[in-house]
């Protein structure tokens, strides 16, 4: 099988400088299945981007569609599909690792904030530790570090965060909307593999750019949805 857990750790070793692995967001089984088809290796999904295709705003979905929809796309490829799961819907570590294997995913990331607040990292590294302690070895942790998007922006304080969740276990950190410019930074202060957020805007920097900036890894969020729904508008009003 290649949609396990060994071969999306495998994809994050030993990555060159300008060549991190790619991860696109599906949405649903048939956006999942194009996406491999297409030679991708690896899929992650958007909370954001399930989200707007269940019918609910980005942070409102309930657990169980979140794991529905998950299961729905790990069942239409045969490539390791990781979910965003948000902050965990309150679920205990070891309950989360069983609806994630059930769903079939092989990676997750679990976000330190809620509702706009940032957690307690202390807190928090607890809470990634029992979550690796219940995976052993079955899920990928990628964690979010939320420092630039709800916090003041700090760097050290975002590799303080990231540096406390590697310890708790995770194997990749996720500082997202990161300045670009500050990558290097991030890079030079984290262990282990480091998640960016390409933005796919013409003057945005491409994926293998922010790899030769220290990114392992590059997802998308939401993107590929909102350009899909985008698309399927602009048909729609030609139609009419």
């Amino acid at each position: 099988m290649t949609g396990t857990v060994e071969v999306l750790r495998a994809l994050h070793r030993g990555r060159p400088p300008g060549d991190p692995l790619i991860l696109p967001g599906p949405w649903d089984a048939a956006s999942a299945r194009a996406l491999a088809q297409a030679g991708f290796e690896a899929l992650a999904t958007p909370s954001a981007g399930l989200a707007a295709a269940l019918g609910y705003v980005d942070g409102e979905t309930p657990a169980d569609e979140m794991f529905a929809a998950v299961a729905r796309i790990t069942r239409a490829v045969d490539v390791p599909v990781t979910a965003d799961i948000e902050d965990g819907y309150g679920i205990a570590p070891g309950e989360l690792v069983e609806r994630l294997l059930e769903a079939g995913a092989v990676g997750c990331n679990i976000e330190d904030s809620a509702r706009g607040t940032l957690k307690d990292p202390g807190e928090h590294a607890d809470y990634l530790a029992e979550f690796c302690a219940a995976a052993a070895g079955r899920i990928f942790l990628n964690a979010r570090v939320d420092v630039f998007v709800h916090g003041d922006g700090n760097p050290e304080r975002a590799v303080e965060r990231a540096a406390s969740y590697v310890a708790a276990g995770a194997e990749c950190v996720y500082p997202i909307m990161a300045p670009v410019a500050v990558l290097p930074l991030l890079r030079s202060g984290v262990e282990g593999p480091l998640n960016a957020l390409a933005l796919l805007t013409p003057d945005g920097p491409s994926p293998a750019a922010l790899g030769g900036l220290g990114a392992t890894r590059i997802t998308f969020g939401p993107q590929l949805q909102r350009r899909a729904t985008a698309a399927a508008a602009e048909a729609a009003t030609g139609l009419r």
